[in-house]
This record gives structure tokens, sequence and C-alpha cells, in this order.
């Protein structure tokens, strides 16, 4: 019996204010619609979500069309890279993130290390993996924690793959038990299907 989750890196949003309340863009508003377009047809049961804003906004139209309750786990949330409650500069974050995954233990005073954050991520992953069983998963998250959930069950998806993802991005993880069988990457859409 198969289980299938769907990773959803949240679309674009603002890059101004306290993180967890960050919304969407224009661009993002307009991927999100693209997301519940291109997911329509895969029948999922189960969506669960980072409690940020912009992780659950990009999921939601998908579960709202589905008449189903959005799951919030507060340990799918975003690594915490440092105690600021605005998003780090990319001039300081690039570094720490290469830092991060050299050494996985390390973390900046109240931040959180990648052991850490893979951790309580991956539990969550593994609750639902036994709680809905055989069914289809959509999870909204973020980059670095969508990475090392990932990096989790293998660990080809490392710092390259967090690297080389984009934002949104899908992935399609289908699951023996708690073995990882196959992932196919959903975004963006097939050429073919782009011009159909």
């Amino acid at each position: 019996m198969h289980t299938y989750v769907y990773m959803i890196r949240h679309v674009e949003s603002p890059k101004e204010g306290p993180d967890r309340l960050r919304g969407l863009t224009d661009k993002g508003r307009a991927d999100a619609e693209r997301i519940t377009e291109l997911l329509r047809e895969e029948g999922i049961d189960v969506f669960a979500s980072s409690p940020y804003r912009r992780a659950v906004l990009t999921v939601q139209g998908l579960a709202d069309e589905a008449g189903k309750e959005m799951l919030l786990f507060e340990d799918l949330k975003e690594q915490v890279f440092s105690a600021e409650e605005t998003r780090m500069p990319d001039k300081e974050l690039m570094p720490l993130i290469h830092r991060l995954y050299a050494e996985p233990g390390f973390s900046l005073p109240d931040g959180e290390s990648n052991q850490a954050c893979q951790t309580r991520a991956v539990a969550v992953l593994n609750q639902l993996l036994e709680t809905y069983a055989g069914q289809r998963i959509a999870i909204g998250t973020h980059g670095a924690v969508m990475a090392l959930m990932m990096g989790g069950y293998d660990p080809h998806y490392d710092l390259n793959f967090l690297l080389h993802t984009t934002k949104p991005d899908v992935y399609r993880m289908q699951f023996d038990g708690h073995q990882l069988m196959e992932v196919e990457r959903l975004w963006p859409r097939r050429q073919s299907e782009e011009q159909g």
C-alpha cells in the first residue's frame, strides 16, 4: 500500500514584515492558482501545512476545492535561522545555509541546526505517514525544511538540491510505509501541458 506525499514549497511572498505573517505577491497568487490546477486531478485526501501564512495560502485553494480542512503543524515551520522575526538578508543567509550543511549540529544563538530542524519536521511526516497510510497528503512547506525532510529519507536531497529548487516547487514522494520509493518533480509543469 503506497502513500503519496506532495511537498509544495510556497510561492513568492513579500520580503518585508514578520516572517510568520508574510502573504503572497501578485506573482505568488497567480502561481498558487497554477498549483491548484496542477494538482486538481491528483485526488489529494489530506492537507497539512506549516503555520506560516505564505505556506498555508499556497495550498489553501486546493484544500478548499477538495472541501478539506487544513491541518497546521508548528513543527513544519521554516527552519529558524536566528532570533530575528524578519527575513534574514540573502547576503547573510546563504553563507549560513552553507555552514549549516557543512556542520549539521551548528546553529546561531537562538537559531536552529539542520539536525534539530530535520528531527522535528521528519517526526511530523512520519506521523502523517502512519495516520494517513495509503492516502495522498499535500504539505505546504518552505525550501530549507522541505530539503531537510526529504533528506531525512534520502541523503541525495542535500544542499545542492536545495540550491536548485524554485519558489514554488512541487515534489510527489511515493512511500511504502516509511520507506521512500520514488520522487517525481511536478513543477514546473511539463512542456506539453504548458502548451496544451
